[in-house]
């Protein structure tokens, strides 16, 4: 387990908001092969499911009591849901503002094909900088206020099981981050992000 402290707007944000669980799905066959997702379907490659049934171990873990579960409605998010949850909740809402951020028609494109001008923002995950500025996409601005409407609408702690993109900017709104900083916040698969009261954990 390891702690993140974002203080400063970080903290007076998340006053806002319950505790919460994100989780991203696992890996999925065009993760694998460097493929921009947005809302097309790609199944869980067998690494994926392990990483799912990693979190799932994480999960079990925690005290869950009054906890909900809300999914995206994607089939890679609700397949990793089913998964992690299969032993704790007997229902799982989804809610289509958890889908991943749309990058209209760069969607099922190589990222090593695409090219914007600027600083691409690299993360482990990929660059940042390609879903901002797909081509016919959302943006960080629409996805913005979408993660902000959802998590206005909490009234209870929730775990939540999403997409990379959509991940880190439900953290960065909780945290009181701006969009031109999702890119420090970490990713990865396998691991749930834990947050309350200004603190993120990464349970992993």
């Amino acid at each position: 387990m390891r702690r993140l402290f974002l203080g400063g707007a970080g903290g007076m944000a998340a006053g806002r908001y319950p505790e919460i669980y994100v989780l991203r799905h696992g890996e999925t066959e065009w993760n694998a092969e460097g493929r921009m997702q947005g809302r097309l379907h790609s199944p869980l490659t067998p690494t994926g499911m392990t990483q799912a049934a990693r979190q799932a171990e994480i999960m079990n873990a925690r005290p869950l009591d009054g906890v909900q579960i809300i999914a995206s409605p994607q089939t890679r998010a609700l397949h990793t849901a089913a998964i992690v949850f299969a032993r704790s909740a007997g229902f799982i809402r989804t809610d289509d503002r958890l889908c991943e951020i749309d990058v209209g028609r760069w969607q099922g494109r190589l990222r090593c094909e695409l090219k914007i001008e600027g600083d691409p923002q690299m993360t482990p995950d990929g660059p940042i900088g390609l879903y901002e500025r797909a081509d016919g996409g959302e943006g960080f601005d629409a996805l913005r206020l979408r993660c902000e409407a959802f998590l206005d609408s909490l009234t209870s702690p929730t775990a939540i099981v999403t997409h990379g993109i959509t991940s880190r900017m439900l953290r960065a709104v909780y945290l009181g981050l701006e969009n031109n900083r999702l890119a420090e916040l970490p990713g990865g698969q396998g691991v749930v992000h834990h947050l309350q009261n200004g603190v993120q954990e990464i349970l992993s």
